[in-house]
């Protein structure tokens, strides 16, 4: 028997998610249904069986995937859980929203994964955190990481553990951007071609993933590798140390994990606010 997987919400990622999956062997062995409220995304999703609510969603399928703005997934919530069973898993891939905030607006014993994934899911390149209640079962677990895993690889956290990784996986590719765009800066106010200095760039960054991904040698073993004693590396280091680089990145962390618990308050207020006006 097929397992059927609803996805309420076609965006960018799950459409990325979608796109991996058909791409897949997970896909021999499911069956894929989804809703969007808004019918242009809806309609670019073709190899899916599109219903025509959030409810018939949940009713038709064992998992949901909630792939919709964190303010609104109580609403989703709210219209879906008449409708789950003690079978139903809920895969949650809303920043800042938790499992605790899921089983709150459902059932105490709701089977339930989240997943912070991050923007290279939508190139098959993702690198996603996925935490899961304790009643799933094996074939559960394997199936909700599998769609996961489809466009990239997931790494499994406890839940209480979610909103300190968001800045090592969900946040970094900004702050990979925003180092890329340093560099680039700089070759421009040498007179070297951006484009030039972009491809050499994005290639070192590349390069230096697979060293990393390897761990046939630690980060800092890597770098002594780079450092000749008294050379352009080492120059480059230290002026890096001096103005404060480790400092900056430990800012940057601690920043996002606070902005993230702040984010799972926020979005219960939001809701109610909303919910006044409609």
């Amino acid at each position: 028997m097929k397992n059927t997987l609803g996805v309420i919400g076609l965006g960018n990622m799950a459409g990325a998610l979608l796109s991996g999956l058909k791409n897949s062997s997970i896909i021999n062995d499911a069956e894929l249904f989804g809703y969007d409220i808004q019918a242009e995304n809806a309609s670019s999703s073709a190899f899916v069986t599109l219903l025509d609510s959030e409810r018939e969603v949940a009713q038709r399928c064992k998992y949901v995937l909630l792939a919709v703005k964190p303010q609104n997934v109580g609403e989703v919530l709210f219209k879906i859980t008449p409708v789950l069973t003690d079978e139903s898993v809920i895969i949650s891939i809303c920043a800042g929203i938790s499992i605790d905030f899921i089983r709150a607006k459902t059932s105490t014993r709701q089977k339930t994964v989240q997943v912070m994934p991050n923007t290279p899911m939508m190139y098959g390149e993702g690198a996603s955190t996925i935490a899961f209640t304790d009643n799933l079962n094996t074939g559960e677990r394997d199936f909700a990481r599998g769609v996961i895993d489809s466009c990239g690889i997931s790494r499994e956290l406890p839940a209480d553990k979610m909103n300190e990784s968001i800045c090592i996986n969900g946040s970094s590719p900004a702050f990979i951007f925003a180092f890329a765009k340093c560099f680039v800066d700089y070759a421009r106010s040498q007179s070297i071609d951006e484009d030039v200095a972009l491809d050499l760039f994005a290639q070192t960054l590349k390069g230096a993933a697979v060293m990393l991904s390897e761990k046939i040698m630690t980060a800092d073993e890597l770098i002594a590798q780079v450092s000749s004693p008294g050379g352009t590396t080492v120059a480059g280091l230290a002026a890096l140390q001096q103005h404060g680089f480790s400092d900056a990145v430990k800012a940057a962390c601690e920043a996002c994990t606070k902005r993230a618990y702040e984010l799972g308050e926020i979005f219960p207020i939001l809701e109610r606010r909303e919910n006044v006006y409609q």
